[in-house]
This record gives structure tokens, C-alpha cells and sequence, in this order.
């Protein structure tokens, strides 16, 4: 890596480590490495984390931490007087309401725990104290049943490296023949084929290649990812060391949230002991600390962030798997897919295959909401929503609606509980599996407000820079509050909002944009009576 790219990646560091973006500080920093001011100060006020640095608690908005009665504990600070303000999603969906004390979650914090802070906030925990073990929630299945699962979550760390001796007598060609026997998709929400990434990087003619892991775990209803860092650490450094070696790269970069401070930790540990080990000799792994960003999720505007710059998405053709990191080809995978690596290399990819039920391999579903034990769960490709609430505990209540895959995957009715959980069926049902992000509710939470939650969870995070999104998610957001959330049947503004969601769909960047009107679109299809419209005939 040049001098250059060493200076730019720094960026964000620098600006964290200052403090944030308070005055002069972009002037200060942008000196000491040799940038212009204002791009010292774009970066800055792009992210959410270095643009606020007065805000020691963020109160975590999401709707799930809004069904657990999140706008009491932020009210509750802020009339005594802490330094605080409302977030989007904490990955703390499980153990709502979470909020951020300067970069530590805290989990199931009340509106007594805030009281008994006493207006200070560096004293503010969660209620029983913050632990290692509070952080994580449910994860199932346990016992025999988790027998043979891809990922374990309940499984003993393993260092011992076998999967890596696995893949060095595979070799590269074999362990993406695995691989494509797996019929692994991206675990991240987009489903795509695994090995067609791992082939492209390999195919490049250009010797310089990268291996990204996406941490960025930051939509409302997941927080999978979280928990296999915490829980599975090997699993992901063995699954990127043979990823690095497959495609040919010698650099991997793990890109974790700036909120992941117990999950960095535990990576941070175990890179240090395979690295003793001697497993990861000629790779080196780079940590880099999101600052606050949604967006940068999607992978394109990761590199962007990764590169020291704002998290805005790129226009695709080039793909990363040949422009990537830096102009070079780079191989990016979320977390668990990742994971999933280790397993397939050691026991075959038709093992895996065989896992699923109707799409290859097991899924890590997230189910928070009116559920009994939210958490994270282990389970076929292809459960129907019916048994993953029987993992969970069941429902809370009667269920009324269910979100399938995060807040871009929109609203479905009790109706199709038993439709399969996975990548194709959710498409047929006009929504997405997306990151397997289960929300559930009861009829005690308006859907008016859920849907009002999502609109405002994306239009906070849309990066602003193509139009149909920063203008789309405002207006959608803005309609739906001040005229189809009053229960009335507008139907000029019912036709607007379907114009609007359209032109987003068609000439948005990214996905964001794409699927921020879902959440409308899908209410208003599935569910007309709440919205004033004709009730639906049975």
C-alpha cells in the first residue's frame, strides 16, 4: 500500500482520535496528514460518530427498541440533562432498548436505570450491570439438535487450524470447487452465488488483491453478525485467511462497526493467537472502525469508507471483484458467509448443500420484536416463520405482521407465516430474505408507527448522493407523517407516494434507495384497512 492510501485511510482515525469534528479540528487534522480541509471536514460530517462528538449516549430509535419503550429512556436522559441523542439501530435489536455509552452497547436499559444514573451519564448501565454475557442475547437451537449446524454458535473456539490444512491441500482451484458445490449465497442480503465472487478476483490479471470482511451490521431486526463475532471469532479468521489464499490476496481488511468495541476485542484476540500459531503467515489483517454509517454496509461505499472518505456508494459496472479497494480486485463477503467457509472446506460443499431445506446450507435468523426469547438462531435455509417462532419461544400476543429481512424487506401478514424463509419464495412474495432480520408484532404496536419507523430510519441514513433517495426518502417520510399515518384515504397523495417509489426503485444508486419505500408499499398492499383503504376480502 503507497504512502498515499496509507495517508487517506488514516483519516477517520485521526478525526476519531482528535475527538470528533469539533473546532478546528478539521483544519488540524487535515495538516497533519496533508489533505485539504475540506475533505477533512466532509469525511467528518459525513459520519455519525465523529459529526456529534458532544453525544456521549445515543438512544437506539430502531423498531424494535422502539417497541421496548426506547422514546421513554431517551426522553428520560435528556430531561436530566445527558448528553444524548436518538440513533438509528444499535444491532442491539435483541436486548432492547440498547444504547451506545461513547462506544460500549448497553443492553435492556430502562427508564429506572436511567434515573438511577442521576443525570451522569458516564454511570449510566443496564440493569443487573453491564457483562460479557449481557451483550448477547438468545442463540439456538442448543443441545443435540445443533449437531452438524454450519456455524455453531454454541461450539468451542477452535485454533487448531484444520480447515486451513484443509484448504492448502485443496488448493485454491479445489476450495472454490467446494465452495461452488456449497451453493453458498451472500449471507449479507443479496443472496449471490459465493464462487462467482471467489473466481472473478482469481481470474484478474492484476497481481494486487484485497479480501474485505463487511462487519457493518446496522439495520433494524439484525444482529447475527455481531453474535459470530463474538461467539464463532475462529470461524471468521480461518474463513478469511483461506478466502486470502483462494483468490491470491495477501492484504484482508475487516471493516467492524465503531459500536462493535467487545466484538473487536474478541477478533483482536484471536488474530493474535492463530498469528502465533503461524496459521496466517504471509496475509496481513488490517481492523478498521466505521464511524457511524449505515450506508457503508453496502460494499461499494465500504471501500469508500475504507479508502478515508464518505460512504457513498459507486455506480456499478465495475464490479469490486475487479475495481475494488484502492482500483484493485477485491473479494468482500459479510460476516457470515464467511463464517460459513471453514465448514464447507473441512466437510465438503455437499454437506452443506445438504443442510438446507430449500436453498443450500443453515441460516443465522435474527427475531426480535413480540417474541418470548428474541435472539439469534441457527436453522435450515428455508424454515417457515411458524417454526422459527417456535425456537423463539412464540409469539407474544397474537401475531399481526411480521417483517422477513430487516427494515428494507417491508411488512408481511400473519397469513404468510408459513411461507419459506429464504432467498426465492421472499421474492415471489414481493419482499426479500435480505439479512434474515425478523421482526415481529403483535397488534399492541401501530403499524402506522412501524411503518412511520422505517420511513425515518431511511431517510436518516440515505447518504443524499442521487436525488431519487435523498428526495424520495424525505418526501415518503413526510407524506406518510403528515397525511397517510392519520388512518385517512388520500388518494392523491397515495398515488404520489407510488410515483416516488417507483422513480426510486428505478434510479437509485444502491439498494437503499431501492428499498426504502418497501415498508410503504408492502403496508399499503398487504394491509389497506389500517391505512383507510377497503379491508381486504378473505
Amino acid at each position: 500500500m503507497s504512502d498515499e492510501h496509507d495517508v487517506k485511510h488514516a483519516l477517520p482515525n485521526a478525526l476519531q482520535q482528535a475527538g470528533g469534528l469539533r473546532k478546528g479540528v478539521a483544519r488540524q487534522v487535515a495538516e497533519d496528514l496533508g489533505v485539504s480541509e475540506a475533505h477533512a471536514h466532509g469525511v467528518g460530517t459525513f459520519f455519525h460518530m465523529l459529526a456529534r462528538p458532544d453525544a456521549k449516549l445515543r438512544v437506539c430509535t430502531g423498531l424494535s427498541c422502539r417497541m421496548a419503550d426506547s422514546d421513554r429512556v431517551l426522553a428520560e436522559a435528556r430531561e436530566a440533562g445527558m448528553p444524548v441523542e436518538g440513533v438509528s439501530c444499535l444491532a442491539g435489536c435483541d436486548v432492547a432498548p440498547a444504547v451506545l455509552r461513547e462506544r460500549r452497547v448497553l443492553p435492556d436499559v430502562c427508564v429506572e436505570d436511567v434515573r438511577a444514573a442521576k443525570g451522569d451519564w458516564r454511570a449510566l448501565v443496564s440493569r443487573g450491570g453491564l457483562s460479557e454475557q449481557s451483550w448477547c442475547g438468545h442463540v439456538g437451537p442448543e443441545g443435540p439438535d445443533a449437531e452438524g449446524l454450519a456455524l455453531d454458535l454454541h461450539g468451542e473456539i477452535d485454533r487448531s487450524g484444520a480447515a486451513l490444512r484443509r484448504a492448502e491441500s485443496l488448493g485454491p482451484e479445489g476450495v472454490i470447487a467446494a465452495i461452488e458445490e456449497s451453493g453458498l449465497q451472500g449471507r449479507g442480503g443479496a443472496g449471490f452465488p459465493a464462487h462467482l465472487k471467489w473466481a472473478s478476483v482469481r481470474a484478474q490479471a492484476e497481481p494486487r488483491r484485497y479480501v474485505v470482511l463487511n462487519g457493518d451490521e446496522g439495520e433494524p431486526g439484525t444482529f447475527k453478525d455481531r453474535e459470530v463475532l463474538v461467539r464463532r471469532p475462529d470461524r471468521v479468521v480461518e474463513g478469511l485467511a483461506i478466502a486470502a489464499r483462494a483468490v491470491g490476496a495477501k492484504d484482508v481488511w475487516l471493516y467492524l462497526r465503531g459500536e462493535f468495541e467487545m466484538p473487536w476485542r474478541v477478533i483482536e484476540e484471536t488474530l493474535a493467537s492463530f498469528r502465533d500459531e503461524g496459521w496466517l503467515d504471509g496475509l496481513t489483517f488490517h481492523l478498521h472502525a466505521g464511524q457511524g454509517s449505515y450506508i457503508c454496509g453496502e460494499e461499494t461505499a465500504l471501500l469508500e469508507a475504507l479508502e478515508g472518505k464518505r460512504g457513498m456508494p459507486r455506480h456499478k459496472p465495475p464490479f469490486p471483484t475487479e475495481v475494488g479497494l484502492w482500483g484493485k480486485p477485491t473479494l468482500i463477503h459479510n460476516v457470515e458467509t464467511i463464517a460459513c467457509v471453514p465448514g464447507i472446506v473441512t466437510r465438503g460443499g455437499a454437506w452443506f448443500r445438504g443442510l438446507g431445506r430449500t436453498e443450500p446450507g443453515t441460516k443465522l435468523y435474527c427475531v426480535s420484536g413480540h417474541v418470548a426469547k428474541p435472539g439469534t438462531y441457527e436453522l435450515p435455509l428455508g424454515i417457515t416463520l411458524d417454526e422459527l417462532l417456535d425456537a423463539a419461544g412464540g409469539v407474544v400476543g397474537e401475531l399481526f405482521a411480521f417483517s422477513p429481512g430487516g427494515a428494507s424487506s417491508g411488512f408481511l401478514p400473519a397469513g404468510e407465516r408459513g411461507r419459506p424463509l429464504d432467498f426465492e419464495s421472499m421474492s415471489e412474495a414481493g419482499t426479500m430474505l435480505g439479512s434474515a432480520g425478523v421482526v415481529v408484532l403483535n397488534d399492541s404496536y401501530p403499524l402506522r408507527e412501524a411503518v412511520l419507523d422505517q420511513l425515518r430510519f431511511f431517510e436518516a441514513e440515505s447518504c443524499g448522493q442521487c436525488a431519487p433517495c435523498r428526495i424520495g426518502t424525505h418526501f415518503l417520510r413526510d407524506a406518510f407523517e403528515r397525511r397517510l399515518g392519520a388512518g385517512t384515504d388520500e388518494t392523491d397523495t397515495l398515488r404520489q407516494a407510488t410515483e416516488a417509489a417507483w422513480q426510486m426503485n428505478e434510479g437509485s444508486i444502491c439498494g437503499l434507495g431501492q428499498t426504502a419505500p418497501l415498508p410503504l408499499t408492502s403496508a399499503l398492499k398487504h394491509f389497506p384497512e389500517v391505512f383507510g383503504g377497503k379491508e381486504k376480502s378473505s
